[in-house]
This record gives structure tokens, C-alpha cells and sequence, in this order.
């Protein structure tokens, strides 16, 4: 899912997702993943297809065939994204709606065969292909829009650097102590992710605590722990909100207009705060104690906003030292793990670099893709200065650094400024659609990235750095529309009026609190194992017909699990995907799935037990009300 985000390639014209989930080898250069043909599976479903019509002649296919094919298309993506034989999640989703699609053409009769049949298929081209509204309804085009505008704008500011200025500034407030830092900057993220949508600010975060955990010289076991961490604050504390995470957007949209705004603050927000809490007791385990010397941190380290800055005008690319040394390993050979190791342990690039031993002319070729080329020379000198303790000479070897450090200021307070600008069109936009939903939502995103875009527009490496990771991470979406269609079809075609009878016998006979919670626990699990944009769109279509209080119970619940079981998994959510990736790409390429889950389940059951109380607190007070 670009620096997290997994590259797209193409196939036929259509994007298609690599696998994101596990490194191509090991590191013994055994084939971790044996990706089976795309193209391969397409023709085969669309050979299936033609003989689903074919058969169709005959027999008039039953409802339960079509809920099985989307189920298989569900359960697909966790098997063939999950083990060693993977097909593109892109090829098996758009291949599988080809028969999903030859199969609903053959059913006995739905709405849209009786639309058909009544009024012709031009009127029904022209009603759900052709219009806004019915876009919406098949694909949640609004909802899909909005977020493709997001990341745009997310991306955008992202390059502003302004959490990175945020994270140094409360590093110097606290004077060097990480604990205090990570919580505060997780606190901000958690509160952002409610608006700008956490699967944007995750990489970012990811990058941003993994340099200064770097700094303090954190063991492995505890950054990698700190990029799971990031998982959840994205994720679970990004649910205060409808705009925080697509499920939410997708709810609202299945069940509008009775689950409005609000419902997100009342009934979301309390599980957010509380689900924090867990997160940051967690934190103070793993962290407490740490600190950066402030007074020995080096010019690069100490700048890192303006330098990362830096970095994205000259080289159009952001990199961490560790991912700039991984990338050069053919210059540094065998040297580079003895690097890597150096970094770890809270050496700079430089002095890593000068410590090993590496040649000059390689010091400095890293050092300009790090920085800039034309600072390479006093770079490589002051890191050769310091490290031989001639700390006086150091600093003044570094003068032309900073003076070139000094002149990005200007010019990223002017972005960042108008970024934040940005966020004015963006956040009244939102209420607008919040007051008069026919106002369109994707509009308030695509207007804030506008805005943002100006500040950056001039700066040509820095945009198409911008667009390239957008571009990346909505890549990650693009398996969804199928899914969505599919079950488009199957509320077509009065499945779910089956899973709404199911329900109301359940409360009949549970209660409205055991539904609920039966409701979390299955979300969550399912959200486990299969995306949970995908739960959300296909659970959220069973709760129709209920009583306005009732709703936003059980609404809370799935909201809940679809939130605490897309952090379970390394393939539950977007940003499960993006932090399982950065750890096996940048930290420890022997991580599995299953130490993802063993490291996660203590924080996600903690969560899950006071999810658990809020929802049977939230339960005796809606039977007290009534």
C-alpha cells in the first residue's frame, strides 16, 4: 500500500496490487510467495461465467448461489492474500464479479429485473449508470470519491512536514523524553485520524516515531511494537468520527439519513477516548524511561523537518537512513548490516557511514541522495570532524548546512500555512453536506486538496512526489468496487431481508444487549480475516427496520469491531497492511503473520473488554430510557 503503500502494476489495463503482506523471499532466498497468474484466473472466471448463462437457459439460478460466489470472493482475498500460493486481490475480485454478475442475470426475478422488465433497460442505464445518485448506490461512489480526494489532500500536506515539526518541537518541550513525546504526538494522530482519515496518516506517523525511536537507540522488539501501536491509534481512535475510517463513510451511507454526525460523537467518541487509554498504557511499557540527548543530536537529526524537506524538493523522495542504506546496497556490500546495525543502535547516517569505514566517494554519493549534492563535501567532513572527536572544527564544517537548511524555512512555512489554509474549505464543506446531504461529500476533499496544492504547486519534485504517493495508496482501493457491486446485488436481489429477520428474532429472544455484543464479536472477527470495508458494507445492510435507539446500538457495535478486528490481522485493514509492510521492509523481514497476531491480541482484548462494558453501559441505559 509509495513508501508503505504497495507499488501498482498492470495487468491488462487494470491496477493490480502486489502483495503487500509478505517479502517476495526470505532470507535464506527461498520464495516466501508464489503468485499465481492473473490472467490466468480472469479467463477462468470468465470461461465459468459463460457457462453460468449457458446453464441459465435451462435453470433460473437460486439467490443462496449468488450469496455463496460473494462469500468465496471474500473469503478468497484472506486466502489467496494470506499463505504462499497468492493471486492480485485486483485480478480475484474483478474476475469473480464476472460470474457473480452472469449469475444474477439468471436469477428468477430482483428489483432491477422488474425495473427492467417494466420500464426497459435504457431507463435503468440511465438510472444507476448514468446518474450520481445511482453510482452511489451500486459502487458508494461518493463515499469512494471522497476518499480518493483525501488522500490527495493528506499526501499533499503530508509533504508540508508538518508532523514531523510537530514531533521535534514536543521533543524539545520535553527535553529529550520519548514517553512524553509518543504519547502526545499518538494523541494529535488519534484526533486527526477522526477527520482526515487514518488510512492518510499512518505512514507518516509510521516514519515519523520510527526516527526519533531510532535517536533514542529503542530496541527492535520496541519500534517494532510502536508501528503496530500506530496501527490502532489510526484505526480503533480514528472512529470518533464518520470521516475518520471508510467503514464509518460506508455505515453512514447504508444507512442514511438515520445515522447521522452526531451519532459518531456520541456513541464512537467514548470508545475512541477509552481505547486510547489502552493504547498509551501500553506505550508507557514499552517506552518508559527512553530519552534523545538533545545536546549531541546531529545537524540532520536535529533538523529533520527542514531536511526531510529538503529532501522532497531535490530528490522528488523521502527516505528514513535505513531505507536510503537498504537501497544502496550494491554501493555499501558487505558493510551494509554492519550500517544498519550502527543506525539502530542511534548512530546518524554520517556517522555510521564514517565508523564503518566506508570510502569517501560512497559517504558522500549517500549523503547528497540524503540531503542534497551540493552539501555532500561538508557533510562527509563534519561526520569525519565529529568522529574524531574534533567537535569545534565539526561545527564549523557544517556552517554551509545549516545556512542551506535555513533557506527551505521560508518556503515551507508558506506551504504548511497554506495547508492549514486548506483545511478551512475542507472542514466547511463537511458541515454543509452534514446539514444538506445532496450536496455531494467528495466535493470537501477535492476542494481542501485544491487549496493545499497551491502551496506546493511550484515546487515540481515535491508535487509529483505528492500525486506518486497518493496514487500508490489509493491503489488499495481499487479491489473494493467489485465487492461493493456484488453485494449491491445481493440487497437487490432481498438477501439481507433474510439476515434482518435473523436479527429481530434475536432480539426477541437475546435481548437487545446480546445482540449487540454478538454483533461486535462477529464483526471483529470477520474484520479479522477479511477486509473490513468489505464487513462493514455487507453487515451494516442487516439493520434496517429497527428502532432509532436500537440502531445506534447495534451500529456502535459493528462500528466497534470492524475497527478492533482490521488491527487483529496483518490483512484487516488498510493500515494493518501498511504497518505489517514497513516492518518487514524496514525492520525485521522475518516477521510473520502470526507474531503480528501474538503481539496485537494482549492490546486488541484489553480493548475488546472495554468496548464490551461501554456496550452493555450504552445497553442498560437505552432499557432504562424505554
Amino acid at each position: 500500500m509509495n513508501s508503505p503503500i504497495s507499488q501498482v502494476d498492470v495487468m491488462e489495463g487494470m491496477p493490480v496490487d502486489g502483495p503487500p503482506s509478505v517479502p517476495a523471499h526470505t532470507t535464506s532466498g527461498t520464495p516466501a510467495v508464489v503468485m499465481l497468474s492473473g490472467q490466468r484466473f480472469i479467463f477462468g472466471c470468465a470461461a465459468a461465467a459463460v457457462a453460468i448463462l449457458l446453464a441459465g437457459r435451462a435453470v433460473h439460478m437460486p439467490v443462496w448461489l449468488l450469496a455463496a460466489e460473494v462469500m468465496a470472493t471474500i473469503l478468497g482475498l484472506f486466502l489467496f492474500g494470506s499463505f504462499k500460493y497468492q493471486v492480485h486481490k485486483n485480478a480475484l475480485t474483478y474476475g469473480m464479479l464476472l460470474i457473480i454478475l452472469a449469475t444474477f442475470s439468471q436469477l428468477p426475478t430482483s428489483e432491477w429485473h422488474v425495473e427492467i422488465a417494466e420500464h426497459g433497460g435504457w431507463y435503468w442505464v440511465q438510472a444507476h449508470l448514468l446518474s450520481f445518485h445511482g453510482l452511489d448506490e451500486l459502487i458508494h461512489a461518493d463515499t469512494m470519491l471522497f476518499i480518493l480526494g483525501l488522500t490527495f489532500f493528506v499526501s499533499v500536506i503530508a509533504q508540508t512536514r508538518l508532523l514531523e515539526g510537530i514531533t521535534f518541537a514536543l521533543l524539545h518541550r520535553n527535553q529529550g523524553a520519548i514517553l512524553s513525546t509518543v504519547i502526545a504526538v499518538t494523541a494529535v494522530v488519534a484526533l486527526v485520524s477522526g477527520i482526515l482519515d487514518g488510512v492518510s496518516m499512518i505512514g507518516l506517523t509510521i516514519r515519523t516515531l520510527v526516527i526519533i525511536l531510532l535517536l533514542a537507540a529503542a530496541p527492535m522488539p520496541a519500534i517494532r511494537q510502536a508501528v503496530m501501536v500506530c496501527t490502532t491509534v489510526t484505526t480503533i481512535c480514528g472512529v470518533w468520527l464518520a470521516y475518520g475510517e471508510p467503514p464509518n463513510l460506508i455505515m453512514k451511507a447504508n444507512l442514511h439519513p438515520r445515522l447521522g454526525n452526531m451519532f459518531f460523537l456520541v456513541y464512537c467518541a467514548p470508545i475512541a477516548v477509552a481505547c486510547y487509554l489502552v493504547v498509551a498504557r501500553h506505550i508507557r511499557k514499552d517506552l518508559a524511561g527512553r530519552r534523545v540527548n538533545l545536546a549531541t543530536m546531529d545537524v540532520v537529526d536535529a533538523n529533520a523537518e527542514d531536511v526531510r524537506f529538503l529532501q522532497a524538493t531535490r530528490h522528488g523522495e523521502v527516505l528514513t537512513p535505513v531505507e536510503l542504506v537498504e537501497d544502496s546496497a550494491a554501493d555499501l556490500g558487505e558493510k551494509t548490516e554492519r550500517v544498519l546495525q550502527r543506525l539502530r543502535g542511534g548512530d546518524s547516517l554520517g556517522i555510521a557511514l564514517v565508523r564503518e569505514q566506508v570510502p569517501p566517494g560512497t559517504r558522500k554519493k549517500l549523503l547528497g541522495h540524503f540531503v542534497s549534492e551540493d552539501l555532500a563535501d561538508a557533510l562527509d567532513e563534519h561526520y569525519v570532524l565529529d568522529a574524531a572527536g574534533q567537535h569545534e572544527a565539526a561545527l564549523r564544517a557544517e556552517r554551509s548546512v545549516d545556512e542551506a537548511i535555513a533557506s527551505m524555512v521560508p518556503l515551507r512555512r508558506r506551504a504548511q500555512k497554506i495547508g492549514a489554509l486548506a483545511l478551512v474549505p475542507f472542514v466547511g464543506l463537511l458541515i454543509l453536506h452534514g446539514v444538506r446531504h445532496d450536496v455531494p461529500l467528495f466535493l470537501a476533499s477535492l476542494a481542501g486538496f485544491a487549496v493545499a496544492l497551491v502551496g506546493i504547486a511550484k515546487i515540481s519534485n515535491m508535487r509529483r512526489l505528492a500525486i506518486r504517493e497518493a496514487r500508490h495508496e489509493y491503489a488499495e482501493y481499487y479491489f473494493l468496487f467489485p465487492l461493493f457491486l456484488s453485494i449491491t446485488l445481493l440487497t437487490n436481489a432481498g438477501f439481507f431481508e433474510q439476515l434482518q429477520a435473523l436479527i429481530h428474532a434475536g432480539i426477541d429472544v437475546l435481548g437487545h444487549a446480546h445482540v449487540a455484543f454478538a454483533q461486535f464479536l462477529g464483526c471483529t472477527f470477520l474484520s479479522a480475516i477479511l477486509d473490513n470495508n468489505i464487513v462493514a458494507d455487507f453487515a451494516s445492510r442487516a439493520l434496517h427496520n429497527l428502532d432509532q435507539s436500537v440502531l445506534h446500538l447495534f451500529a456502535m457495535a459493528q462500528i466497534a469491531g470492524y475497527a478492533l478486528g482490521g488491527c487483529w490481522t496483518h490483512i484487516g485493514s488498510a493500515q494493518s497492511v501498511v504497518a505489517y509492510a514497513f516492518i518487514q521492509r524496514d525492520v525485521d523481514d522475518r516477521f510473520t503473520p502470526v507474531e503480528w497476531i501474538k503481539q496485537m491480541t494482549p492490546v486488541i482484548l484489553e480493548m475488546m473488554v472495554v468496548i464490551t462494558i461501554l456496550l452493555y453501559a450504552e445497553s442498560a441505559l437505552l432499557k432504562w430510557m424505554h
